[in-house]
């Protein structure tokens, strides 16, 4: 089941996922003028996919994004068209002489309409259009930018399937936007300029947008309270007139049988959030190994896989592939 991408049972239900793609041979390629591109054609490929982005990081070698696909629904020409303006802001004379065609024959649903309208459709609300979009899209222009050619990616990329409720989806997001910290790249989550609690920070909307979803709040002063209070883990993060805590510190609490609050927690590096394949409640999960084993015939024998509970509570969070012991590690920075 590695890389697998599980769905729910109904096909217009709601599913969120970690994503995670790593560049060939994990290279250090991505400066920041490509990250600021990769982030504008983020929100351009999702918008047109139809596919809300809850959060994301872009590193040098990596991206994550916390994304949430919605219930599918019937989608006018109209809106067709805008989306495809939004993917196409600058359109050659080719598109535009061709659109102009299809244009035409929408009214009157002639042939290249028809065919243009079910080419548009079967790359909106679902991940795997979305996510391979993306990466194309930013390929063609990291390798005309930088003359190089050939593949940009390392993989398939990975997804794990997270719970949609609020819980499990602050738990991901956290885990996502403290890369920065992870990395020892800054010393707090709102300087790192490429994630979307920093855009959110700075007044970006649609990052802004996306953790509303998580919190299902529409005061960004209350989600930005409850986010930063989950992300600022107390004693970690360094304070004015006061020196942080040592990850080290961190690290011997842990041995000595003590247990660190969640935003501590969610500082180290945890491979539940890239390879559990799926995360949320026992029940959620549970029945999600249940849908697989419908679909596909195959049974697994080993049950759900809690997360160690003697690093931290956290919150009955359950995932579905048991994963070695040091699964959870401190960063290296």
């Amino acid at each position: 089941m590695r890389h697998a991408r599980l769905k729910l049972p109904s096909e217009n239900a709601v599913a969120a996922y970690h994503v995670i793609s790593r560049t060939v041979n994990g290279e250090r390629i991505l400066d920041d003028e490509a990250k600021e591109v990769f982030r504008k054609q983020l929100w351009q490929v999702a918008d047109y996919c139809g596919i809300q982005v809850l959060t994301y990081t872009i590193l040098s070698n990596h991206f994550h994004l916390l994304v949430r696909v919605p219930r599918k629904r019937p989608l006018s020409d109209q809106e067709l068209l805008r989306r495809y303006r939004v993917l196409y802001p600058r359109p050659t004379r080719f598109q535009t002489a061709r659109l102009e065609v299809i244009q035409a024959q929408l009214a009157t649903n002639g042939p290249l309409a028809v065919d243009w309208r079910q080419r548009q459709l079967a790359l909106m609300g679902d991940l795997s259009p979305f996510v391979k979009l993306l990466k194309q899209r930013f390929s063609i222009w990291f390798n005309q930018t930088h003359g190089r050619f050939g593949t940009l990616w390392a993989e398939r990329y990975k997804s794990d399937l997270i719970q949609p409720v609020r819980h499990s989806l602050e738990v991901a997001a956290a885990y996502i936007d403290l890369n920065g910290i992870r990395a020892g790249l800054v010393e707090d989550p709102k300087d790192y300029a490429f994630c979307g609690y920093a855009e959110a920070v700075s007044g970006g909307v649609r990052a802004r947008a996306g953790l509303l979803r998580i919190f299902g709040s529409d005061s960004w002063s209350r989600v930005q309270s409850d986010y930063r209070q989950l992300l600022y883990a107390s004693g970690t993060m360094p304070k004015v007139g006061k020196a942080r805590i040592p990850i080290a510190h961190l690290v011997e609490v842990i041995k000595k049988g003590g247990r660190l609050p969640l935003g501590c927690a969610l500082l180290f590096r945890n491979r539940y959030f890239s390879d559990g394949g799926v995360l949320g409640s026992r029940e959620f999960v549970e029945s999600q190994l249940e849908l697989y084993q419908q679909k596909t015939g195959r049974r697994r024998k080993a049950s759900v896989c809690p997360l160690p509970d003697h690093i931290a509570d956290w919150g009955g969070l359950v995932a579905l592939r048991g994963l070695r012991k040091d699964a959870i590690s401190p960063p290296k920075c």
